[in-house]
């Protein structure tokens, strides 16, 4: 049976390039909706370049920070993907 972090990494490290979920997103697929803090948790201590943990944003639209470079570095990034902020 996978671990709550398990299943967090599999469902992002799933999304594809120019799309994004936002961290509440990933904990209902994960199977814990109210987790929501847990998987930003995760997500800011990711190192893994297998993990696009860049792809997780706030459920608000708000990109937020970003462990490799910052909020301006993970608009970058995301931008070059294809994705549109709204």
């Amino acid at each position: 049976m996978k671990t709550f972090t398990q299943k967090v990494l599999d469902i992002v490290r799933s999304i594809p390039k120019g799309s994004v979920l936002s961290y509440k997103q990933v904990a209902e697929k994960a199977g814990n909706p109210k987790a929501f803090r847990a998987v930003g948790s995760l997500m800011k201590k990711n190192y893994d370049t297998e993990i696009p943990c860049h792809r997780v944003i706030s459920s608000s639209g708000r990109v937020g920070d970003y462990n490799r470079g910052g909020e301006e570095v993970k608009k970058k990034i995301l931008r070059d993907e294809g994705y549109a902020q709204k």
